[in-house]
């Protein structure tokens, strides 16, 4: 079975965010379950030297978008055991960023556009194209309006993920004309709300949706979490299906990772009390092992529930307890840590920014990890901190809720509460800190050691999605 990926970033080329984990992580295991999964890429300047000095180019062809006739070359790599193309256009990705510029909707109109091109140019004969998120939106409006004539291309198969309903791609109608060349007859197929919308396009066009995990399949049929697009999806939920993103329990293994203080495993968990007492003394804590850390990491944003954690944090610091945050966004969060890292030394820590070595720190050092988004899609910090050890305190939503199990039951991995509420988190927390001075803890801890989020169940499950589209 012969599967492309398109995507606008992957792991270890370029990345912003889980979108780059997931897709340099999710081919090499489809490919270990037996499929042929390759990915193809923007070619952006950031993308270091040491990667683009291995790229071998096999092809050059015009591209059409609207009516710009534009160069394209393509080019491949094998990182990993996984084949990478990759999409050169110097004139849209040849500068800083991936993301945020003015010419978005058209630099992405063109990726979408020359992934369809590319198909004809390359050593592989793609059954299934399978899209992530508004990016790649356009790429099954344009097989079905521009392609649907060509051999190679009329008999494949769509798959678009919503990894993030928030960021849809969303632009005037104009562009449908001016930018992307969509007759007026067609132009229904990216038209929602009366704007020209990337991700409406994909879940509309394509023969199967999938999420990053089957609560926010549920949810996102919700106008609470659907940011307009429930009801869509609740026009086409008959293929949408949600299947829970992995990890690469390879890269974060508590056993062999290079970038924590001391390795451990559940046959020796001498090595995480020292991450602990390396972590206090890094960021400026009072080196105690009896105080329960609390590890934060991640964007300072409103959904990610910083508000609750703003409205009991004093509350919070009246038990024997200690916070790492590290994180940057919103500034009246950024000022808020920062104000509450004064007013309690040696007690709270505030890193802002995202440093990838200070942040498995503080999944390896911390006892437990606090997450209580607002909304979660999948969420892979707390999959991460259980691999290492480090216990989770959760809100029961998307993949939070699916991955995430209250020790108060049975098979239990972390805490969780249900309703947006201080006082219900804070009784979480509270929770965590009486099996954080009882005897059960450890036990606890080599049960989250034990806790399986590999991608092989993920991909299994993706297998069969793409076997039921190829009947």
């Amino acid at each position: 079975m012969n599967v492309l990926f398109a995507a606008s970033e992957a792991r270890p080329f370029i990345a912003s965010g889980g979108l780059a984990d997931v897709i340099g992580a999710l081919p090499k295991a489809l490919n270990v379950a037996g499929c042929d999964c390759r990915v193809i890429l923007p070619l952006y300047s950031d993308i270091p030297y040491k990667f683009r000095e291995n790229m071998e180019k096999i092809a050059e062809f015009k591209v059409w978008l609207g009516w710009r006739n534009l160069y394209c070359g393509l080019l491949k790599t094998v990182y990993n055991g996984v084949t990478f193309y990759f999409i050169d256009n110097e004139y849209y990705f040849k500068r800083s960023g991936i993301y945020g510029l003015y010419d978005d909707g058209e630099r992405f109109g063109y990726f979408s556009m020359a992934v369809a091109e590319a198909v004809k140019h390359m050593d592989f004969d793609p059954e299934i194209i399978h899209c992530h998120d508004w990016q790649t939106g356009l790429i099954p409006v344009f097989l079905r309006l521009f392609f649907s004539g060509e051999a190679k291309l009329s008999k494949i198969k769509t798959v678009y993920s919503i990894h993030n309903i928030q960021y849809q791609g969303n632009y005037d109608m104009y562009f449908a004309a001016d930018v992307l060349g969509i007759p007026e007859n067609s132009r229904g197929l990216v038209e929602y709300d009366g704007r020209c919308n990337y991700m409406k396009a994909g879940i509309d066009q394509c023969d199967a949706i999938s999420t990053v995990s089957p609560t926010y399949a549920e949810e996102i049929q919700d106008p609470w979490f659907a940011w307009g697009m429930d009801r869509l999806l609740r026009d086409r939920r008959y293929k949408l299906t949600g299947i829970l993103n992995g990890i690469d329990t390879e890269s974060y293994d508590p056993s062999t990772d290079t970038e924590i203080p001391a390795t451990f495993s559940g046959f020796d968990l001498s090595g995480k009390a020292k991450c602990k007492a390396e972590l206090q003394k890094e960021l400026g804590l009072e080196v105690k092992p009896d105080s329960m850390l609390i590890g934060m990491v991640g964007r300072l944003v409103s959904h990610k529930g910083l508000d609750l954690v703003r409205a009991v944090c004093d509350r919070i610091m009246e038990g024997n307890v200690q916070i790492a945050i590290l994180g940057s966004g919103e500034s009246a969060f950024e000022s808020f840590f920062r104000y509450m890292q004064e007013k309690y030394p040696g007690r709270i820590s505030f890193v802002c920014g995202f440093i990838p070595a200070l942040a498995r720190k503080i999944y390896a050092g911390s006892d437990v990890f606090l997450m209580p988004s607002k909304s979660e899609p999948c969420g892979l910090a707390q999959m991460i901190a259980l691999r290492y050890g480090t216990i989770p305190i959760v809100r029961e939503t998307g993949g939070l809720k699916d991955s995430i199990k209250d020790l108060g039951g049975f098979n239990g991995n972390g805490f969780t509460f249900k309703t947006y509420n201080a006082d219900d988190m804070l009784d979480a927390i509270h929770r965590a800190q009486n099996l954080y001075f009882g005897e059960r803890w450890k036990e606890a801890v080599l049960n989250a050691l034990s806790c399986d989020f590999s991608w092989n169940r993920s991909a299994n499950t993706y297998i069969n999605l793409y076997k039921s589209l190829l009947k």
